[in-house]
């Protein structure tokens, strides 16, 4: 079994700073075999805010599985946002937009779905499907396939349509084709997880659906401070929420969901 931590929406820009060090301590207390950032990492792309989100990254454990958001494109800077929207992200956190972990019983492959001509909206293009489709071929059936990027492919009933990632029913397919297990998102600030059968009806496959709210940033959008541990094999899927309790000083636990792999269909279950 695998462990996974995965933070999204960190904001530095927007940061508070009282949640860095607990953070820190109890992220590098749980010891995750992989760190997973979804996104936006920066509040306005300013190279300050991204040499500051870079040494936050460097107190945590690795291997780290890291990709942009729309955050992360300059909004003010307009030749910047159009002639090089990802350049301060490259120089401070990683030249790699399609960044991938892999062992004998996980692989990861990262996404980038931030895009210059939108303000907050993500896309995948085919080139990235393609991609991703193929890296997944070359690995053995039991290893359970994963994809982060920072905006979500499928959304909990009732939130807003607008934030699902352009070309999501091309992606679910190539996805229903490939295998893949397990989707990994922020940019709502709100958690949830969930399988995919509700929106896609892909002849039996669906995917478990997981999104982070936000680790660090004042943004909270109603939802305290959180992020999921979450923890894979090749059967079994449990993902706990730590939420920040200002009166503790700390993240604690603040629930649990479980799912069961049958098939190509991951489901909730009582517990694993």
């Amino acid at each position: 079994m695998r462990t996974l931590v995965h933070l999204s929406d960190l904001h530095f820009g927007r940061v508070d700073q009282a949640l860095l060090a607990p953070l820190q301590t109890l992220v590098t207390r749980l010891a995750p075999d992989v760190l997973v950032v979804s996104g936006d990492l920066t509040q306005r792309a300013r190279s300050a805010e991204f040499i500051a989100a870079r040494a936050f990254l460097d107190t945590l454990p690795g291997p780290q599985i890291v990709v942009p958001g729309n955050h992360d494109i300059p909004l003010y800077n307009v030749a910047g946002r159009f002639f090089a929207p990802l350049r301060k992200y490259q120089r401070h956190v990683t030249l790699d937009l399609a960044p991938e972990y892999v062992d004998d019983e996980i692989a990861l492959l990262g996404v980038n779905t931030a895009r210059s001509l939108t303000f907050k909206d993500g896309r995948i293009n085919h080139q990235q499907i393609g991609q991703i489709q193929r890296r997944f071929a070359q690995l053995p059936p039991q290893v359970v396939r994963i994809v982060v990027s920072h905006h979500p492919f499928d959304l909990p009933a009732g939130a807003d349509e607008n934030g699902l990632v352009l070309r999501a029913p091309q992606a679910m397919q190539a996805f229903a084709e490939s295998g893949v297990d397990l989707l990994l998102a922020g940019h709502m600030h709100a958690s949830h997880s969930g399988d995919s059968s509700q929106r896609y009806s892909l002849g039996g496959y669906a995917a478990l659906v997981v999104q982070a709210g936000t680790a660090t940033s004042t943004r909270g959008r109603g939802e305290s401070n959180s992020f999921n541990v979450i923890r894979v094999d090749a059967r079994h899927i449990r993902v706990e929420r730590y939420a920040w309790v200002a009166e503790a000083g700390a993240f604690e636990s603040a629930g649990h969901a479980a799912f069961r792999r049958s098939g190509a269909l991951w489901a909730p279950v009582a517990d694993v």
